[in-house]
């Protein structure tokens, strides 16, 4: 595979933003991923240990990562980057983060942090993904969106509760081996 520049890799980047930055805005989730994927990209997930979810292809991605998991009350939830680092053999890395909608009475936002370690083909596109962000901060901050008014009813039922049940259950079984 051949290598290219950081400025290559920082266009990708920028795309990738872009694109987010827009679906934050319009909840569509789907538009981009043709233009930015490789068709043969790789995209996982990990939640904490106790789930995984890996798209295998484009239409994978967007079936999954963009469509399903977009779809279950993350409306004006965004995104936002706080920088890309370039590294070598085609990577790089996003910082960004979870927002959730609203702020805080102190006027801070609702918000916990994450990462996305990036490769790209010879083309620029993004041939493997990995997320990850720590769950149980992602956890407390639904929670403090729930107290708020803010957290939606079909997000919580949906997400939250089953990811906190799985939690648990991780931990409880843990605790009793």
């Amino acid at each position: 595979m051949s290598t290219l520049t950081e400025q290559q890799l920082r266009a990708t980047a920028d795309k990738l933003i872009a694109a987010h930055e827009q679906a934050s805005r319009t909840n569509e989730w789907t538009f981009f991923v043709d233009e930015i994927y490789a068709e043969d990209c790789v995209y996982t997930c990990e939640y904490a240990g106790v789930m995984e979810v890996t798209a295998n292809g484009i239409d994978e991605i967007k079936a999954t990562h963009y469509g399903r998991d977009m779809q279950v009350g993350w409306e004006g939830w965004t995104f936002p980057y706080l920088g890309v680092y370039t590294g070598t053999d085609n990577q790089l890395i996003t910082h960004w983060l979870n927002r959730g909608p609203g702020k805080r009475a102190d006027g801070s936002f609702f918000e916990t942090p994450g990462v996305s370690f990036l490769t790209l083909n010879e083309d620029a596109k993004i041939c493997r993904q990995f997320d990850m962000f720590d769950l149980a901060h992602q956890m407390r901050l639904c929670d403090d969106l729930e107290a708020a008014g803010l957290l939606s009813m079909q997000l919580k039922e949906q997400w939250v509760l089953p990811m906190k049940e799985k939690l648990a259950d991780q931990l409880s079984r843990n605790l009793s081996d």
